[in-house]
Protein backbone atom coordinates (compact mmCIF):
# COMPACT_ATOMS: atom_id res chain seq x y z
CA UNK A 1 0.00 0.00 0.00
CA UNK A 2 1.46 3.29 -1.08
CA UNK A 3 1.22 6.41 1.01
CA UNK A 4 0.76 9.74 -0.65
CA UNK A 5 2.01 13.14 0.34
CA UNK A 6 -0.44 15.26 2.23
CA UNK A 7 -1.43 18.25 0.13
CA UNK A 8 -2.62 21.57 1.42
CA UNK A 9 -4.36 24.57 0.00
CA UNK A 10 -2.48 26.92 2.35
CA UNK A 11 -0.21 29.42 0.58
CA UNK A 12 3.45 28.48 0.39
CA UNK A 13 5.91 30.66 2.35
CA UNK A 14 7.28 33.56 0.38
CA UNK A 15 10.03 34.29 2.88
CA UNK A 16 12.18 31.31 3.86
CA UNK A 17 14.79 32.41 6.45
CA UNK A 18 15.92 28.79 6.71
CA UNK A 19 17.75 29.18 3.39
CA UNK A 20 20.37 31.16 5.29
CA UNK A 21 20.80 28.33 7.81
CA UNK A 22 21.13 25.49 5.29
CA UNK A 23 24.82 24.76 5.68
CA UNK A 24 27.73 25.70 7.95
CA UNK A 25 29.22 27.78 5.14
CA UNK A 26 26.03 29.80 4.69
CA UNK A 27 25.64 30.26 8.44
CA UNK A 28 29.19 31.62 8.65
CA UNK A 29 28.57 33.91 5.68
CA UNK A 30 25.60 35.69 7.29
CA UNK A 31 26.76 35.53 10.89
CA UNK A 32 26.17 38.91 12.57
CA UNK A 33 28.46 38.49 15.58
CA UNK A 34 31.84 36.81 15.44
CA UNK A 35 34.29 35.90 18.17
CA UNK A 36 38.05 36.18 17.87
CA UNK A 37 40.94 35.69 20.30
CA UNK A 38 41.53 39.43 19.76
CA UNK A 39 38.33 40.06 21.75
CA UNK A 40 39.67 38.48 24.95
CA UNK A 41 41.48 39.68 28.05
CA UNK A 42 42.89 36.90 30.23
CA UNK A 43 43.03 37.33 34.03
CA UNK A 44 46.18 36.27 35.87
CA UNK A 45 46.53 35.77 39.64
CA UNK A 46 50.08 36.36 40.82
CA UNK A 47 51.60 35.34 44.15
CA UNK A 48 54.99 35.35 45.84
CA UNK A 49 57.19 32.28 45.76
CA UNK A 50 59.12 30.22 43.26
CA UNK A 51 57.80 27.58 40.84
CA UNK A 52 54.30 28.08 42.20
CA UNK A 53 51.21 27.03 40.24
CA UNK A 54 48.55 26.75 42.91
CA UNK A 55 45.26 25.46 41.44
CA UNK A 56 42.12 27.36 42.44
CA UNK A 57 39.64 24.73 43.57
CA UNK A 58 36.51 26.57 42.55
CA UNK A 59 37.88 27.60 39.13
CA UNK A 60 38.99 24.52 37.17
CA UNK A 61 42.03 25.15 35.00
CA UNK A 62 42.96 28.43 36.72
CA UNK A 63 45.92 28.76 39.10
CA UNK A 64 47.76 31.33 41.13
CA UNK A 65 51.20 31.76 39.56
CA UNK A 66 54.50 32.92 41.01
CA UNK A 67 56.36 35.61 39.08
CA UNK A 68 58.90 33.16 37.62
CA UNK A 69 56.04 31.31 35.90
CA UNK A 70 54.79 34.39 34.06
CA UNK A 71 57.28 34.46 31.19
CA UNK A 72 56.12 31.17 29.73
CA UNK A 73 52.49 32.02 30.43
CA UNK A 74 52.79 35.39 28.71
CA UNK A 75 54.39 33.91 25.61
CA UNK A 76 51.66 31.25 25.40
CA UNK A 77 48.90 33.86 25.72
CA UNK A 78 50.47 36.07 23.05
CA UNK A 79 50.94 33.10 20.70
CA UNK A 80 47.21 32.38 20.93
CA UNK A 81 46.45 35.86 19.61
CA UNK A 82 45.06 37.15 22.92
CA UNK A 83 46.10 40.80 23.11
CA UNK A 84 45.92 41.54 26.84
CA UNK A 85 46.07 40.22 30.39
CA UNK A 86 44.68 41.74 33.57
CA UNK A 87 46.64 41.23 36.79
CA UNK A 88 45.47 40.48 40.32
CA UNK A 89 48.08 40.29 43.07
CA UNK A 90 48.21 38.17 46.22
CA UNK A 91 50.73 39.83 48.55
CA UNK A 92 52.94 38.04 51.03
CA UNK A 93 51.56 40.23 53.84
CA UNK A 94 48.50 42.45 54.20
CA UNK A 95 47.91 45.58 56.26
CA UNK A 96 45.28 48.25 56.89
CA UNK A 97 46.23 50.35 53.86
CA UNK A 98 47.21 47.62 51.40
CA UNK A 99 50.75 48.96 51.13
CA UNK A 100 51.95 46.17 48.83
CA UNK A 101 49.79 47.70 46.11
CA UNK A 102 51.79 50.94 46.04
CA UNK A 103 55.22 49.44 46.65
CA UNK A 104 57.62 49.40 43.71
CA UNK A 105 58.60 45.90 44.83
CA UNK A 106 54.98 44.78 45.28
CA UNK A 107 53.73 41.62 43.65
CA UNK A 108 51.95 43.31 40.73
CA UNK A 109 54.85 45.63 39.74
CA UNK A 110 57.09 42.56 39.77
CA UNK A 111 54.59 40.72 37.57
CA UNK A 112 54.29 43.62 35.13
CA UNK A 113 58.04 43.75 34.61
CA UNK A 114 58.27 39.98 34.11
CA UNK A 115 55.50 39.94 31.51
CA UNK A 116 56.87 42.91 29.61
CA UNK A 117 60.32 41.32 29.51
CA UNK A 118 58.88 38.09 28.08
CA UNK A 119 56.20 39.44 25.73
CA UNK A 120 56.67 43.19 25.16
CA UNK A 121 53.66 43.52 22.85
CA UNK A 122 51.23 41.84 25.25
CA UNK A 123 49.11 44.55 26.85
CA UNK A 124 49.22 44.53 30.64
CA UNK A 125 46.17 45.82 32.48
CA UNK A 126 46.57 46.41 36.19
CA UNK A 127 43.42 45.85 38.22
CA UNK A 128 43.50 48.78 40.62
CA UNK A 129 41.82 47.96 43.90
CA UNK A 130 42.88 47.27 47.48
CA UNK A 131 40.74 44.32 48.53
CA UNK A 132 43.52 41.78 47.81
CA UNK A 133 46.05 43.82 49.80
CA UNK A 134 44.20 44.93 52.94
CA UNK A 135 43.94 42.84 56.08
CA UNK A 136 40.22 43.67 56.31
CA UNK A 137 39.45 42.70 52.69
CA UNK A 138 37.72 45.92 51.70
CA UNK A 139 38.59 48.10 48.71
CA UNK A 140 40.30 50.98 50.49
CA UNK A 141 40.87 52.61 53.85
CA UNK A 142 38.34 51.64 56.48
CA UNK A 143 37.08 53.96 59.22
CA UNK A 144 38.67 52.47 62.35
CA UNK A 145 39.49 54.06 65.73
CA UNK A 146 43.19 54.64 66.14
CA UNK A 147 43.82 54.93 62.40
CA UNK A 148 45.12 58.26 61.01
CA UNK A 149 42.00 58.93 58.92
CA UNK A 150 39.41 58.00 61.56
CA UNK A 151 36.26 60.14 61.32
CA UNK A 152 34.03 59.97 64.38
CA UNK A 153 30.99 61.18 62.45
CA UNK A 154 31.07 58.06 60.26
CA UNK A 155 30.32 54.50 61.38
CA UNK A 156 33.18 52.13 62.07
CA UNK A 157 33.89 49.92 59.09
CA UNK A 158 32.80 52.53 56.55
CA UNK A 159 34.99 52.79 53.46
CA UNK A 160 36.63 56.22 53.55
CA UNK A 161 36.27 57.49 50.03
CA UNK A 162 38.69 60.41 49.67
CA UNK A 163 41.68 58.96 51.56
CA UNK A 164 41.29 55.89 49.34
CA UNK A 165 41.50 58.12 46.25
CA UNK A 166 44.94 59.29 47.34
CA UNK A 167 46.14 55.69 47.52
CA UNK A 168 44.61 54.80 44.15
CA UNK A 169 46.50 57.63 42.48
CA UNK A 170 49.73 56.67 44.21
CA UNK A 171 49.48 52.96 43.34
CA UNK A 172 48.53 53.69 39.73
CA UNK A 173 51.72 55.67 39.21
CA UNK A 174 53.79 52.82 40.69
CA UNK A 175 52.16 50.32 38.31
CA UNK A 176 52.65 52.63 35.34
CA UNK A 177 56.32 53.00 36.25
CA UNK A 178 56.60 49.20 36.18
CA UNK A 179 55.23 49.16 32.62
CA UNK A 180 51.43 48.79 32.88
CA UNK A 181 49.65 49.85 29.69
CA UNK A 182 46.22 50.31 31.27
CA UNK A 183 45.03 50.96 34.83
CA UNK A 184 41.65 49.44 35.67
CA UNK A 185 40.08 50.85 38.86
CA UNK A 186 37.55 48.33 40.16
CA UNK A 187 36.47 49.52 43.61
CA UNK A 188 33.51 51.75 42.63
CA UNK A 189 35.06 54.53 44.74
CA UNK A 190 33.57 57.93 43.90
CA UNK A 191 36.10 59.98 41.94
CA UNK A 192 38.45 57.06 41.26
CA UNK A 193 38.95 57.82 37.56
CA UNK A 194 39.74 61.49 38.17
CA UNK A 195 42.20 60.64 40.95
CA UNK A 196 44.02 58.10 38.81
CA UNK A 197 44.02 60.29 35.72
CA UNK A 198 45.42 63.19 37.74
CA UNK A 199 48.09 61.01 39.31
CA UNK A 200 49.18 59.50 36.00
CA UNK A 201 49.24 62.82 34.17
CA UNK A 202 51.12 64.52 36.97
CA UNK A 203 53.81 61.85 36.87
CA UNK A 204 54.20 62.03 33.09
CA UNK A 205 52.14 58.97 32.18
CA UNK A 206 49.58 60.70 29.98
CA UNK A 207 49.81 57.76 27.54
CA UNK A 208 48.62 55.19 30.10
CA UNK A 209 44.91 54.49 29.63
CA UNK A 210 42.20 54.05 32.25
CA UNK A 211 39.72 51.19 31.91
CA UNK A 212 37.10 51.89 34.54
CA UNK A 213 34.95 49.25 36.16
CA UNK A 214 32.28 51.90 35.72
CA UNK A 215 29.34 49.62 36.45
CA UNK A 216 30.19 46.94 39.00
CA UNK A 217 27.38 45.26 40.87
CA UNK A 218 27.43 43.77 44.38
CA UNK A 219 26.96 40.36 42.82
CA UNK A 220 26.70 36.82 44.18
CA UNK A 221 28.65 35.67 41.12
CA UNK A 222 32.03 36.73 42.55
CA UNK A 223 32.31 33.81 44.97
CA UNK A 224 35.12 31.82 43.33
CA UNK A 225 37.17 34.98 42.77
CA UNK A 226 37.41 35.40 46.54
CA UNK A 227 39.26 32.07 46.59
CA UNK A 228 41.45 33.08 43.67
CA UNK A 229 42.46 36.49 45.03
CA UNK A 230 42.24 35.53 48.71
CA UNK A 231 40.21 38.68 49.29
CA UNK A 232 36.95 37.99 51.17
CA UNK A 233 35.91 40.92 53.38
CA UNK A 234 36.54 40.21 57.05
CA UNK A 235 33.26 41.89 58.01
CA UNK A 236 30.15 43.00 56.19
CA UNK A 237 30.08 43.08 52.41
CA UNK A 238 30.77 45.55 49.62
CA UNK A 239 27.22 46.74 49.05
CA UNK A 240 28.05 50.20 50.43
CA UNK A 241 30.15 50.91 47.33
CA UNK A 242 29.25 48.34 44.66
CA UNK A 243 25.92 48.76 42.86
CA UNK A 244 22.55 47.29 43.78
CA UNK A 245 21.70 44.53 41.25
CA UNK A 246 18.17 45.92 40.97
CA UNK A 247 19.31 49.25 39.47
CA UNK A 248 19.76 50.09 35.81
CA UNK A 249 19.34 53.88 35.53
CA UNK A 250 22.07 54.24 38.13
CA UNK A 251 24.42 52.39 35.79
CA UNK A 252 24.17 55.16 33.22
CA UNK A 253 24.79 57.75 35.92
CA UNK A 254 27.89 55.92 37.16
CA UNK A 255 29.28 55.51 33.65
CA UNK A 256 28.62 59.15 32.77
CA UNK A 257 30.64 60.29 35.79
CA UNK A 258 33.60 58.16 34.71
CA UNK A 259 33.36 59.45 31.14
CA UNK A 260 33.47 63.03 32.44
CA UNK A 261 36.51 62.17 34.59
CA UNK A 262 38.47 60.85 31.61
CA UNK A 263 37.86 57.09 31.39
CA UNK A 264 39.13 55.60 28.11
CA UNK A 265 37.22 52.31 28.40
CA UNK A 266 34.06 51.48 30.35
CA UNK A 267 33.49 48.07 31.90
CA UNK A 268 30.33 46.29 33.06
CA UNK A 269 30.72 43.53 35.65
CA UNK A 270 29.36 40.81 35.79
CA UNK A 271 28.57 40.15 32.14
CA UNK A 272 25.89 37.55 31.42
CA UNK A 273 23.39 38.52 34.18
CA UNK A 274 23.69 42.18 33.08
CA UNK A 275 23.49 42.06 29.29
CA UNK A 276 20.76 44.70 29.36
CA UNK A 277 23.11 47.03 31.24
CA UNK A 278 25.98 46.25 28.88
CA UNK A 279 23.80 47.07 25.87
CA UNK A 280 22.62 50.34 27.42
CA UNK A 281 26.14 51.47 28.32
CA UNK A 282 27.46 50.62 24.87
CA UNK A 283 24.65 52.45 23.07
CA UNK A 284 24.78 55.52 25.35
CA UNK A 285 28.51 56.30 25.36
CA UNK A 286 30.84 56.51 22.40
CA UNK A 287 33.66 54.67 24.16
CA UNK A 288 35.16 51.18 23.91
CA UNK A 289 33.18 48.92 26.23
CA UNK A 290 34.37 45.87 28.15
CA UNK A 291 32.47 43.19 30.01
CA UNK A 292 33.82 40.85 32.67
CA UNK A 293 32.64 37.26 32.50
CA UNK A 294 33.22 36.69 36.19
CA UNK A 295 34.38 33.68 38.17
CA UNK A 296 30.86 32.52 39.04
CA UNK A 297 29.85 32.45 35.39
CA UNK A 298 32.96 30.42 34.58
CA UNK A 299 32.53 28.05 37.51
CA UNK A 300 28.84 27.38 36.77
CA UNK A 301 29.55 26.27 33.22
CA UNK A 302 32.39 24.04 34.39
CA UNK A 303 30.23 22.50 37.13
CA UNK A 304 27.36 21.81 34.74
CA UNK A 305 29.75 20.31 32.19
CA UNK A 306 31.40 18.11 34.84
CA UNK A 307 27.95 16.70 35.63
CA UNK A 308 27.23 16.04 31.98
CA UNK A 309 24.48 18.66 31.84
CA UNK A 310 26.13 21.00 29.33
CA UNK A 311 28.71 20.83 26.59
CA UNK A 312 31.46 23.09 27.97
CA UNK A 313 32.85 24.22 24.63
CA UNK A 314 29.49 25.06 23.08
CA UNK A 315 28.04 26.73 26.16
CA UNK A 316 31.19 28.79 26.81
CA UNK A 317 31.40 30.03 23.23
CA UNK A 318 27.66 30.74 23.19
CA UNK A 319 27.90 32.80 26.37
CA UNK A 320 30.89 34.75 25.01
CA UNK A 321 29.02 35.39 21.77
CA UNK A 322 26.03 36.69 23.75
CA UNK A 323 28.27 39.10 25.64
CA UNK A 324 29.80 40.42 22.44
CA UNK A 325 26.39 40.60 20.73
CA UNK A 326 25.10 42.74 23.59
CA UNK A 327 27.78 45.33 22.89
CA UNK A 328 31.11 44.32 24.39
CA UNK A 329 34.14 45.32 22.35
CA UNK A 330 36.30 43.18 24.64
CA UNK A 331 35.61 40.46 27.21
CA UNK A 332 37.59 39.67 30.34
CA UNK A 333 37.19 35.91 30.58
CA UNK A 334 38.84 32.92 32.22
CA UNK A 335 37.91 30.98 29.08
CA UNK A 336 40.26 33.12 26.96
CA UNK A 337 42.94 30.51 26.32
CA UNK A 338 40.49 27.66 25.80
CA UNK A 339 38.22 29.78 23.63
CA UNK A 340 41.13 30.91 21.46
CA UNK A 341 42.05 27.28 20.82
CA UNK A 342 38.43 26.25 20.16
CA UNK A 343 37.98 29.06 17.65
CA UNK A 344 41.17 28.05 15.87
CA UNK A 345 39.73 24.54 15.45
CA UNK A 346 36.46 25.71 13.92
Amino acid sequence: MHSSLVTTTLPRPVMRPRRMRFSPAIRRLVRETTLSPADFIYPLFVRHGVEQRAPIRSMPGISQLSVDQLAGEAREIAALGIPAVILFGIPAAKDATGSDNYSADGIVPQAIRAIKDAAPDLLVISDMCFCEYTDHGHCGIINQPGQPHFQSALPEGYLLNDPTLDLLGRASVVHAQAGADIIAPSGMVDGMVAAIRSGLDGAGYQHVAVMSYAVKYASAFYGPFRDAAESPPQFGDRSQYQMDPANSREAIKEASIDVAEGADVLMVKPALPYLDILSAVRSTFNLPTAAYQVSGEYAMLHAAAANGWLDLRRSALESLTAIKRAGADMVVTYFAKDAAQWLEEE
